[in-house]
């Protein structure tokens, strides 16, 4: 069983226009909305493959009874802590040539009360057949070592833990040793005090010292450049397919859904490699943070190329 984690859930609004004039008036060409939050894209994305998760985390407000509605309408489980005020709604601003700006809002704050709730929930799902994906942002009022607690508490347990974060979220839970992580290129740089544009080599290196460490697969993401695998004793690189890009806008939740995936229908270590990059490509093709449909994710496998590193 997959179980999401979004302790800071969104409405994304995606706004499309042919260029942003700054102080100026701009035209609206269209607008999408949709559930999102790096978990729920990454249940919407597993969805989409085929395969089923729940989703928990944080809802509050109009905004959080909209998402509850979106994952009904999509035959997505949930099960969510309600909390005081609103859930934020996210505003992505595309324009004609890819460029994104995004306007993100802080989000409600959590009690206590609130955050031993979900704490709980997490608790009561826990086993040895379980996977938690704990991805994305936390409300401003929440300590930074929250993942690492939820690592620690649900791994006594026996689950296993896929982590998507950034800055000291991502920091302080390498720290108790999640299973699985899917940082960008930046965020290893920064967590290694690198300069910027380091070779993939010396990426990979960072990889294999982290298993040796207790992380079993470390997937990094290298943005336009493709993607890095090190996945037990397979290290490759997904070299980029070139396809029409709408938005790069959760391409991220992308890979981590089918890594996810990937993982509960026990797959090969380069069939996983090629279901990343073409859930990923198949991603910056969709309008917003909709999934790419799983036929498009089909076309797109066969045109994965995989080179050893």
């Amino acid at each position: 069983m997959i179980v999401t984690v979004t302790m800071n859930s969104a409405i994304d609004k995606t706004i499309e226009i042919d260029r942003l004039n700054r102080g100026n008036l701009n035209r609206i060409e269209k607008i999408e909305y949709d559930a999102g939050g790096k978990g729920i894209n990454v249940s919407k994305t597993i969805h989409e493959l085929g395969g089923e998760s729940i989703a928990t985390g944080f809802l509050g407000g109009n905004a959080g009874r909209v998402i509850e509605e979106i994952l009904d309408s999509r035959g997505i489980k949930h099960d969510f802590v309600w909390v005081d005020g609103e859930t934020r709604t996210n505003t992505k601003v595309c324009e004609q040539d890819g460029t994104v700006t995004e306007l993100n809002e802080k989000g409600p704050e959590v009690t206590p009360e609130q955050l031993t709730n979900l704490l709980e929930k997490l608790d009561d799902l826990a086993d040895d057949n379980v996977l938690f994906i704990l991805a994305g942002s936390i409300p401003g009022n929440m300590e930074k070592d929250i993942y690492a607690r939820i690592i620690e508490r649900v791994h006594k347990k026996g689950a296993k833990i896929l982590l998507d974060a950034d800055g000291e979220l991502f920091r302080k839970g390498l720290e108790q040793k999640p299973d699985m992580i899917k940082p960008n290129q930046w965020e290893i740089e920064e967590l290694q005090g690198f300069s910027h544009g380091v070779s993939d080599k010396k990426l990979i290196n960072v990889a294999e010292k982290m298993q040796t460490e207790g992380i079993d697969t470390v997937v990094i993401s290298l943005g336009k450049n493709g993607a890095l695998f090190v996945c037990g004793s397979y290290v490759a690189k997904g070299m980029p397919l070139k396809v029409d890009v709408h938005s790069t806008v959760g391409a991220g939740d992308a890979m981590v859904a089918a890594m996810a995936y990937s993982f509960e229908k026990k797959m090969e270590p380069r069939e996983t490699a090629r279901l990343c990059m073409a859930v990923s490509a198949g991603a910056v093709m969709t309008v917003g943070t909709k999934p790419p449909e799983k036929q498009l994710v089909k076309q797109l496998m066969k045109r994965v190329i995989l080179e050893k590193v």
